[in-house]
């Protein structure tokens, strides 16, 4: 038995190899510590060099895997077995652990996890109980707590304070650099290998990189295997895009277009290509800014025989120019083949942080908190070789983990989708997987632990994927995570679950920062910890990627004097309508475009407002302490710490509306028909008392998982014996599509989401679908749909539909991480007689390795579906 758990930390500059070459990051300008790992694996053209100039540009803002060959370095984080000796609350008597039995939430001794929540809601079921009990009325606490007039809100700042944060950021975000003001500012592509003058082998304008190599000298590949260990099928991966091609025009695309520039040219100043009338690209930008560091090796030379590019291999790195053309050829194009893989290393493991000034454990990527962004172009591979770096057994804290790639399609290999039990077995603590999927989306999404709750407490992070600009803008500011925050641990969390609390979230997070009023806790808690900042220049248009990485969380986003421009819900390209409010529910993404309307020196609030569901004042389970996440916004020439004295134009009515954006105004640039050969299938959610708790069931059967079986390697070797709590629904494979309706009858909304298909929205609404298609001819399209809970005991409904052209074993269910782990969730069988990959062995080792770790005396307490 062990007294510590390890934990891996960034690699910092220093550490680095001598022979490999430091430099800044393009398009991060002033955000990244000097001694901030930059996780990267740089993917370069072909003929690229080593030089002053080209090592700056040859990463182009891709943040990525630490550098082949670089030691990593490991701290320990010392384990707490009682609370402070002077800590006490009314009523509870904390326990106290040793080296023999640990405290399972991880190293900190978070006195948190014992407080008793304000409400208990649903409570333990009755004998005989068969429904679940109607909520408590009244908001759980007063907004700002008890203690509400010793801070200013909407941040949370002690009187006669400003926004200077008062935690440095690694003990609130790691070595993340979300947060920091003017990050990370992305550039239009990943690397430096982009050509859009290229012709596609079909004919049509594409968009496409030259052949590359990545920088530990691997040759760069388009099959699903290379180092992996893909599938043998992968030659088979189809080239169409999941849009289809259409015809006509829009007045708001972008091509991406390239003019190739010598090695030796300098990347910064100015760029009269313009965006749209009359808008610079960002003409001030300077990728050589000193303030941040990054680690770049040089590659050998491959020559490109893949690509007619008209920019020459050995011209060096491209200016890009992104300019709005008038057609969808390449919005709706095909899939590009890039040729081109980008390598990242994870490490999964404890840390202890505090992202609102409130200390607790926290599970980091590569000790950053949200993780590290994932950026590549539409087309390329991206492959990322997982570790499990919590502790090695069980009763030191250790647990598995697996991390799941929202919203690819994984077509051709649907066994690097990331869920435990369905495509592979748990990543047991000290074992490492390779996962390799294809780029087949362009736009925003994120990544996150599939394993139990765990993404709740930290695992997840941002993924862009670069591709044809479908609105005008000046400049990426980047991703724009939001979240609802726990100050307790998800373990206990999950644990109260099941013994009839509902977790209630105590703040929300934009970018993983904000202030908590501490004179609402006894726990450690910094006042004034920091919120994230961003800067805008007046009259220049910046493009947003917001991202809900809640756990239970719907946001209503919104910027104090601002409008958008909505051109993309999840991975799929909209036609453009604007709003000033943004609803997402937890998984969701969205594109916007937001128009500095403000003047120099000014200063506004953004806002990622949840509202308390119990209250009946949102749609969100919260405390009511603080519902609402600010960021602040700064005009050049503004003070970067004062406050911003805007209101807010949200109203109750947008607060209280549960049900996700309207349908009804929301088309898709490229739109996908409606197969008139399609099975229906109907699907009824709710909670149901199981004897001892109340679960979440679909069918009235809830889910659970059993970590030692892979049911797609079953499927593979022809097995198709499924127990009944695996939730598996057979599609018929004698037809085209496949439509479902969902009916809720849960007094709560479920995002609903499906794993390897983008779908068709048809219809939502309260009662019995009448079978009328909201835009038949052009329906909403995305990977996440919201279920808004039933109105005064009346269910309601939302209607799919997908093609069926993905054989694999596909997960459904609810984005809500409380409502999947109660059991919210089904797996759909599609084509199995189609289902004959060969397996990576990475994959395969996986239950072999959580086996082993089993048989060496580690019991996982499943309390809940696992997943």
């Amino acid at each position: 038995m062990v007294a510590t758990s390890h934990f891996v930390v960034a690699i910092s500059a220093p550490l680095v190899s001598a022979s490999l070459l430091t430099t800044t990051f393009p398009g991060y300008p002033s955000c990244q510590p000097t001694t901030t790992t930059v996780y990267t694996t740089v993917t370069v053209s072909s003929g690229w060099k080593a030089s002053t100039v080209n090592a700056a540009v040859a990463s182009a803002s891709t943040p990525v895997a630490a550098v082949a060959g670089a030691s990593i370095s490991t701290n320990t984080l010392s384990q707490q077995y009682s609370p402070p000796s002077d800590f006490t609350y009314p009523g509870v008597v904390f326990p106290t652990f040793s080296p023999e039995n640990l405290n399972p939430n991880g190293p900190y001794y978070n006195p948190n996890n014992y407080i008793p929540e304000p409400i208990t809601w649903p409570g333990r079921p009755t004998s005989g109980q068969t429904v679940v009990p109607d909520l408590p009325s009244g908001r759980p606490r007063p907004l700002g707590g008890d203690n509400a007039g010793a801070y200013n809100g909407p941040a949370w700042c002690l009187h006669g304070t400003d926004l200077k944060p008062a935690l440095p950021q690694k003990d609130t975000n790691g070595d993340s650099q979300w947060g920091l003001i003017d990050c990370p500012r992305l550039p239009p592509y990943a690397g430096g290998h982009n050509s859009a003058s290229s012709t596609s082998r079909s004919g049509s304008p594409t968009f496409r990189p030259t052949s590359s190599v990545t920088a530990s000298g691997s040759r760069s590949s388009n099959s699903a295997g290379g180092s992996s260990g893909g599938p043998v099928r992968s030659s088979r991966i189809s080239a169409e895009s999941s849009r289809s091609a259409i015809g006509g025009s829009s007045s708001i695309i972008g091509n991406p277009t390239v003019s190739a520039r010598s090695s030796s040219s300098s990347v910064g100043g100015s760029s009269s290509s313009s965006i749209g009338s009359g808008s610079n690209l960002s003409s001030s930008r300077n990728f050589n800014s000193s303030s941040s560091r990054a680690s770049v090796t040089s590659s050998p030379q491959l020559s490109s025989t893949r690509s007619s590019s008209s920019s020459s291999a050995s011209s060096g790195f491209p200016t890009l120019s992104p300019t709005c053309v008038n057609n969808t050829n390449i919005a709706c194009g095909k899939l590009p083949d890039t040729g081109v893989v980008r390598h990242y290393d994870f490490s999964v493991a404890y840390g202890v942080k505090a992202p609102d000034g409130v200390t607790r454990n926290v599970i980091l990527v590569n000790n950053q908190f949200p993780g590290p962004l994932i950026e590549a172009n539409w087309g390329d591979w991206i492959e990322v070789t997982v570790t499990n770096n919590l502790p090695g057994d069980a009763s030191d804290q250790g647990e598995p983990t697996a991390i799941h790639w929202h919203g690819f399609l994984q077509q051709e290999t649907p066994f690097y989708d990331g869920v435990p039990s369905v495509m592979q077995g748990p990543i047991a603590p000290g074992k490492t997987v390779t996962y390799k999927f294809r780029a087949d989306h362009y736009g925003t999404s994120w990544y996150h632990s599939h394993y139990s709750a765990q993404y709740a407490g930290g695992a997840s992070g941002p993924i862009v994927i670069h591709g044809p600009a479908t609105a005008c803008y000046d400049e990426d500011i980047g991703p724009v995570m939001l979240s609802d925050w726990y100050h307790k641990d998800y373990f206990t969390l999950l644990a109260g679950q099941y013994n009839g609390t509902t977790a209630l979230s105590t703040n929300a997070l934009i970018n993983g920062k904000m202030n908590f009023p501490c004179e609402n806790t006894t726990a450690a808690c910094t006042p004034n910890a920091g919120v994230s900042k961003f800067k805008f220049t007046s009259g220049k248009k910046y493009r947003l990627r917001l991202i809900n990485t809640a756990a239970d969380a719907t946001m209503k986003y919104t910027i104090d004097g601002h409008n958008f421009t909505v051109f993309a819900n999840d991975f799929i390209p909209v036609r453009p309508y604007n709003t000033s409010v943004i609803t997402l529910g937890v998984g969701q993404r969205t594109d916007v475009v937001v128009e500095a309307v403000g003047k120099a020196g000014d200063a506004f609030w953004m806002r990622s407002e949840m509202g308390t569901f119990a209250g009946g004042n949102g749609c969100s389970f919260s405390s009511g302490v603080s519902t609402q996440a600010v960021a602040a916004i700064y005009y050049d020439g503004a003070d970067t710490n004062s406050l911003p004295q805007t209101t807010s134009s949200l109203t109750d009515a947008e607060k209280k509306k549960c049900e996700g954006e309207d349908i009804s105004r929301t088309q898709s640039l490229c739109p996908v028909p409606l197969d008139e050969d399609f099975n229906l299938m109907t699907f009824d959610v709710g909670a149901v008392n199981n004897g001892t708790h109340n679960v979440m069931h679909v069918n009235g059967s809830s889910f659970r998982a059993n970590m030692n079986v892979n049911l797609l390697e079953n499927v593979i070797e022809g097995n198709t014996t499924f127990e009944k709590e695996w939730n598996v629904y057979k599609l018929d494979s004698s037809k085209k599509a496949v439509r479902m309706i969902f009916r809720n009858n849960h007094v709560t909304h479920h995002p609903m989401h499906l794993h390897g298909h983008d779908v068709n929205v048809l219809a939502v609404g309260t009662g019995e679908w009448d079978g009328k298609i909201t835009n038949p001819d052009n329906t909403l399209i995305r990977d996440v749909q919201m279920l808004k809970g039933n109105v005064g005991g009346v269910r309601t409904y939302i209607v799919l539909q997908f093609n069926l052209d993905n054989p694999g074993v596909w997960p459904m269910h609810c984005h809500i991480a409380w409502h999947v782990s109660a059991g919210l969730y089904i797996n759909l069988l599609e084509s199995p007689e189609k289902i004959d990959y060969d397996l990576p062995a990475d994959i395969k080792q996986t239950t072999v390795d959580y086996a082993a770790w089993q048989a060496r005396g580690n019991v996982v307490n499943q309390i809940d579906s696992g997943l």
